[in-house]
């Protein structure tokens, strides 16, 4: 699993280093670090974090960074590579989707899951998804002497297939890597409650399918990255083939990337 990182607020934020890859190999610390949100940081969290990292790359959207912006950290860039062209109810968290989100949460939890299902197949049907996730990867390629770290909102969705995409391409087999990825629910236990709370505070006409609803769009499920592959599987054969042929990475780039990052 991945190394552990306390902060105060970041829950969700943690390092890569300790991963283990197929080969015996492991991802070095102190380099790939994920993370959600950093306004909600407290002032201690950003003074801990800002010596650990060169880089922030951040995939949340315009509208999103305007109504929550990043802390600002001496010494440390602040790259802007939104993954989604469009809203998402349940992913990207604009003051509008969340109003989306109260609607939807309605519906059935199956239908639900289908729509958090399909954000996860658009990250590998979607050209702009894939550009943008590419442009990601060539910000890893270039490297930085000290960590690069990448967030959305809750460091879930966006976040969370960056972080599977660069585990993908260093050698971490899919079952460490699921457990990477669901590992989000752990860390962000307490504000998934919160966030369903304040629906249900805001509701006429609660329920119980309303809010398995809504715990489905603030959870991660092993469903939405079965989704993906199975999307990758579908288009590609295998995620070495989105790999090479949809994210473009060379042999020459991957082997870069593992001199770079393994251990």
């Amino acid at each position: 699993m991945s190394t552990d990182m306390t902060f105060e607020n970041l829950k969700n934020t943690r390092d890569l280093g300790g991963m283990m890859t197929a080969d015996g190999r492991r991802i070095k610390t102190g380099r790939l670090i994920r993370s959600g949100r950093l306004v909600l940081g407290s002032e201690a969290d950003i003074a801990r974090l800002a010596p650990m990292i060169d880089l922030v790359v951040d995939f949340r959207s315009e509208k999103e960074r305007e109504e929550g912006p990043d802390p600002e950290m001496p010494g440390v860039e602040n790259v802007h590579i939104p993954i989604l062209n469009t809203s998402k109810a349940g992913v990207s968290r604009e003051k509008e989707t969340d109003q989306q989100v109260r609607k939807i949460a309605f519906d059935d939890p199956a239908s639900a899951l289908s729509r958090m299902r399909r954000v996860y197949e658009n990250f590998i049907e979607d050209e702009y998804c894939v550009s943008q996730y590419r442009k990601f990867i060539d910000l890893i390629l270039a490297g930085r002497e000290k960590a690069i770290l990448w967030h959305c909102t809750a460091g879930k969705d966006r976040a969370g297939f960056a972080a599977t995409i660069i585990e993908e391409l260093l050698g971490v087999d899919k079952d460490t890597i699921m457990a990477d990825y669901l590992l989000t629910n752990e860390r962000l236990q307490e504000e998934t409650a919160a966030l369903v709370e304040m629906f249900r505070s805001r509701s006429e006409s609660w329920s119980e399918a309303a809010e398995e609803a809504a715990r489905v769009f603030f959870s991660a499920h092993e469903e939405y990255l079965k989704g993906a592959y199975a999307k990758v599987e579908e288009h590609y054969g295998d995620f070495e083939g989105f790999i090479a042929r949809g994210l473009g990475v060379t042999p020459e780039e991957r082997e870069k990337l593992r001199q770079m990052y393994l251990e």
